[in-house]
């Protein structure tokens, strides 16, 4: 009795179960009606509409278009208590609204205690659904594989125990090989690990560890294609499904062939730049922004005093006089702020303090270290002592030489100045007709006196600017041959500097003005006439920067017809010929009005212009 009462409640919980359960067969319980009684998710599905929606109502109301088909097989298994099984059919139904979608279905027979039929049981697979599914989900695995073939990453697919089932295009093209050549083979026996049996046993044990649920990284070297070896990122991983089994093993990696090659060059180059920091000759320190040294190579450690490596660490103030260290915090981060290739602090001299206290000249170069984070700064020293001792003593001597030099010139200057006033007074108890030919030597020692003078007074001894010269060369001829009358002008036209000369050129320089001057001022403006005498000086522009010229010129009476100054008679216009050869220079008479000679000088090599 009690076996009774159970089988109808247990009935109807195992009914509830199968339609709630997810099924790939869509459910369906019929009333006499064909009113939905059931109908599992499904089946509601594959109609494309909801099952509360579809509970209380007749097939006709829910599949409309299908009941035309579908109706008369529904009635003939309710009339004639037969069931119709395995037949296919087609039917318009919501989920695929104006197509046909193809169905195969089995209607079957709910009779009752008497034998009646009093409902249908359902069960229909919608084809056209499931045929879409699968074209689907071929399309979602051949995207997966596009994609899997595009990546340059190895990426395959093994059983837990370690048969290859799957690769992608990277590794096998790499190889030189095809799937089909490899699976189903053990990985461990595949080409790209036939080369090394000691990483083959590695790889064994690897599929153990992850088939048990771990993880395995590590690089190795695997053959490709022509038994080139080929340094990869390896890894095996487990994949599971949605109960947390392991269903397959992951193996994937990377070519790092080239980051191994770089990282052994990199190492290669840092081991060379050791050897070079280290092996220099100066003192080199890595120094960052807040002032802390990184490295320092042994010389910088000896340069200070410090054993080796005890610099490091230390802040970099600590090297510099007691005095300077507050404002080189300020200097250091002004120099971060715009890092730039460059010596520190050019513009005055600069010293170290060692450990022991002892201050010495030094000289710092700053070549901040590109591409830092944090930024960084390599420092270069140098001990300058012997220099700076050098220095002081070359100092010392030129400066015993320039005295010596200026001595001379004055003393030059002076004596000559004596011979001038001498032939003044001679000139004053000369008779007549000798006095012309003393005031003339008495201008051309006074030319020569001036060039020591200027000399004496810039106080450079390599050579004089030629305008200042001639301004005062001039003022000095008219102050001996015109006195106080004005009927001759002397212009000059000479710029005040770029026009330098040096003093072997300097003294016949200043004798052929002067000759040229004094015959111009002689001869040129007989009795009363008066004139202009103009002395020009310039780059010349035939041959800028490697000539100048000179030309006095006056708008006299001019030289008599045919007259050559190399068979004048006059021994200013002899000296002037013999001048120009001494100096290189080229001597030209040119066309009048009045006389007009031009000097071309050319430049000597090494000096400034």
């Amino acid at each position: 009795m009690g076996a009774t009462r159970i089988f109808p409640t247990l009935l109807s919980q195992g009914l509830d179960l199968l339609f709630s359960t997810e099924l790939p067969v869509g459910l369906a319980l019929l009333d006499h009606e064909f009113r939905y009684v059931r109908i599992n998710k499904t089946l509601a599905d594959f109609n494309g509409v909801p099952a509360q929606e579809a509970l209380g109502q007749t097939v006709q109301a829910v599949l409309p278009e299908a009941y035309a088909t579908l109706g008369p097989l529904l009635q003939q298994v309710l009339s004639s208590g037969e069931a119709l099984q395995g037949f296919r059919v087609q039917a318009e139904v919501p989920s695929f609204p104006g197509e046909l979608s193809e169905w195969e279905a089995s209607y079957l027979p709910v009779k009752n205690e008497y034998g009646y039929t009093c409902g249908i049981l359902v069960q229909a697979i919608n084809i056209t659904v499931q045929q879409l599914a699968q074209r689907r989900e071929r399309q979602s695995e051949e995207r997966v594989r596009r994609v899997l073939d595009s990546l340059f990453v190895l990426v395959g697919v093994l059983t837990p125990d370690g048969v290859l089932q799957e690769a992608n295009r990277a590794p096998l093209e790499a190889a030189g090989i095809s799937l089909e050549e490899v699976q189903g083979q053990y990985v461990w026996d595949t080409y790209w690990w036939s080369h090394d049996t000691e990483q083959q046993e590695w790889l064994k044990s690897a599929v153990k560890e992850v088939a048990a649920g771990g993880l395995v990284r590590r690089e190795v070297k695997v053959c490709m294609a022509g038994g080139q070896l080929v340094t990869i990122d390896f890894m095996l991983a487990p994949l599971r499904d949605e109960a947390g089994r392991i269903t397959h093993l992951i193996p994937s990696a990377i070519d790092i062939s080239d980051r191994v090659a770089s990282d052994r060059a990199l190492r290669a180059s840092e081991a060379r730049f050791r050897s070079a920091f280290e092996a220099a000759p100066d003192g080199m320190t890595l120094v960052d922004a807040e002032r802390h040294i990184l490295l320092a190579n042994k010389s910088m450690n000896r340069l200070f005093g410090y054993a080796p490596g005890e610099l490091t660490g230390r802040c970099i103030d600590e090297l510099l006089p007691a005095a300077m260290r507050q404002a080189h915090v300020g200097h250091v981060g002004r120099f971060f702020a715009t890092p730039q290739v460059r010596p520190m602090a050019a513009r005055k001299p600069l010293h170290g303090q060692r450990l022991d206290g002892t201050l010495f000249p030094l000289e710092v170069g700053l070549s901040p270290i590109p591409g830092s984070d944090p930024p960084e700064v390599l420092a270069t020293v140098s001990d300058v002592s012997e220099r700076v001792a050098a220095q002081t003593e070359i100092q010392k001597a030129l400066e015993e030489k320039t005295a010596l030099l200026n001595e001379v010139h004055h003393r030059v200057k002076n004596n000559l100045q004596i011979i001038s006033s001498l032939l003044r007074l001679q000139s004053a108890s000369a008779p007549e007709a000798a006095r012309p030919a003393l005031q003339d030597s008495q201008a051309r020692v006074r030319a020569m006196a001036l060039t020591h003078q200027l000399l004496y007074e810039r106080k450079d001894f390599s050579g004089m600017e030629l305008g200042p010269y001639l301004h005062k060369l001039t003022a000095l001829l008219c102050e001996s041959y015109l006195g106080q009358q004005s009927r001759v002008r002397v212009e000059v036209q000479a710029p005040e500097r770029g026009l330098h000369i040096d003093l072997q050129t300097a003294v016949p320089c200043g004798l052929v003005v002067n000759e040229l001057v004094v015959n111009a001022l002689k001869h040129a403006f007989p009795g009363a006439r008066s004139g202009l005498i103009r002395v020009s000086a310039g780059d010349d522009p035939a041959a800028p920067g490697k000539s100048l010229f000179i030309e006095v010129s006056d708008d006299g009476i001019g030289l008599p017809e045919g007259m050559a100054m190399e068979g004048a008679n006059s021994l200013g216009f002899q000296l002037v010929p013999l001048l120009a050869d001494q100096m290189e220079a080229s001597l030209a008479l040119l066309p009048g009005p009045g006389t007009r000679v031009r000097l071309q000088i050319p430049r000597r090599e090494g000096l400034p212009l």
